[in-house]
């Protein structure tokens, strides 16, 4: 078989198990996740083992230390992992939810139903957790999935998705609904991206590299996001002990990740007071400074930023700063150079703070707190399939809403239009 072959046949077995999936009711879907969630529990030792065979590969190959961050799955992993699916069981179900139900003066009544939007592919790099927090969502949301998972994380995704059938086939579900592409193969990507008969949106998690090339090729809609160049913003009316605060967490707590902060901003009158402490201890914590001119004159060990800095997402330790004159400048910089994913706010000051809120056009916007909580599990999503910058359909974090639709539907009595 081709691999043109295989990936069709898997999108045709999807196909039909989203039929079946979307007729599944609630107690059939929450005891698949139930049951997956024991299940992840007592194979732990079994995951970490696959997961070491896939770093031990990852490091021969000269993967970078984001990549690897990402890739590994720890015992503690394992047990976040079990603990999100059992969330996602806890969740209501927006299946079958009707909503806006009004009598027009024909006597129809016309409504809005939940449904889910059928088949969902997800095409995402290192991170095997993705592998659960997918199926555990497309499941809840009466989907299908059909997960690509990175060739580093082959084996992994293969344990993991082993557990995924277990749970399903134990609830009486059809194990096709979660599908892992089990091949290396790059071509198997091109195919999946262009199967429209049987994909009905394509969720990518990955590099820049990745979702540009999928945003080139796709023929399938996306919910995606490009990058995430985070800001945070620290106003006149700044506490000085939560500035420190939450860029040392935004920052450094990972740097991997795709709501890290990677750009600091600080108004010109907090400047001089603020940044030797905050640059203090980024110092000290390994991450190099890059700066404007102001920012140079203040920090000895800063270096100087272009403008290529104050838009890049580095998924590592550097970051770039800039001071403003204020709250306009910094929007205006934003909304400029970020990428719509996550900033924030330290500020105080009610007013400064709502204008935030209103006016940085991001799928995230924060006020005196950490960019690293943008994130499904933090935003009681109980999982997240990814995180979206587009406006259509769906924004930020993707969760069991954001793998549905609405349609319109009619109730009537024997009506007819005049």
């Amino acid at each position: 078989m081709s691999i043109e072959q295989y990936v069709h046949s898997v999108g045709k077995q999807a196909r039909e198990a989203s039929r079946a999936m979307a007729r599944a009711d609630s107690n059939a879907k929450n005891a698949a996740l139930r049951a997956i969630a024991t299940a992840i529990r007592r194979e732990a030792g079994v995951l970490v083992a696959a997961n070491r065979e896939d770093l031990a590969a990852a490091v021969a190959a000269g993967l970078e230390p984001a990549l690897l961050d990402r890739l590994t799955l720890s015992e503690k992993g394992v047990a976040a992992m079990a603990e999100g699916v059992e969330q996602v069981a806890a969740l209501d179900d927006p299946v079958g939810e009707i909503s806006n139900l009004k009598f027009r003066p024909s006597g129809i009544q016309v409504g809005r139903m939940r449904v889910p939007l059928g088949v969902v592919g997800i095409i995402y790099e290192a991170r095997p957790n993705v592998t659960a927090d997918a199926a555990a969502l497309c499941l809840k949301s009466g989907n299908a999935a059909i997960l690509r998972g990175g060739s580093e994380a082959i084996r992994s995704n293969r344990a993991i998705a082993a557990l995924v059938h277990e749970g399903l086939a134990s609830a009486g579900l059809p194990a096709t609904a979660v599908q892992v592409i089990d091949t290396t193969d790059r071509a198997a990507v091109g195919h999946l991206i262009t199967m429209r008969e049987y994909v009905d949106v394509i969720v990518p998690r990955g590099g820049k590299g990745l979702i540009a090339r999928l945003l080139a090729e796709s023929r399938v809609p996306m919910i995606q996001h490009l990058d995430g160049n985070c800001h945070v913003y620290i106003d006149d009316h700044a506490d000085p002990e939560k500035a420190l605060q939450i860029i040392e967490n935004a920052k450094t707590q990972r740097y991997g990740t795709c709501n890290t902060a990677e750009s600091l901003l600080l108004a010109r009158s907090v400047a001089a007071d603020l940044l030797p402490l905050i640059a203090g201890m980024l110092t000290d914590r390994g991450v190099e400074i890059r700066g404007c001119p102001e920012t140079l004159a203040i920090v000895n060990t800063a270096w100087p930023a272009s403008e290529e800095d104050y838009a890049s997402e580095y998924l590592a330790p550097i970051i770039s700063v800039k001071v403003l004159a204020g709250l306009d400048e910094a929007i205006e910089h934003i909304n400029g150079y970020g990428s719509h994913h996550t900033d924030a706010i330290v500020s105080e000051n009610y007013t400064s703070a709502m204008r935030f809120l209103r006016e940085v056009d991001s799928a995230s916007v924060m006020v005196n707190a950490s960019t690293r909580f943008a994130d499904g599990f933090e935003y009681g999503l109980g999982a997240e399939i990814g995180i979206s910058t587009d406006k259509i359909h769906a924004r930020g974090p993707v969760g069991l809403e954001g793998l549905t639709c609405q349609k319109w539907i009619v109730l009537g009595n024997g009506e007819v239009r005049a």
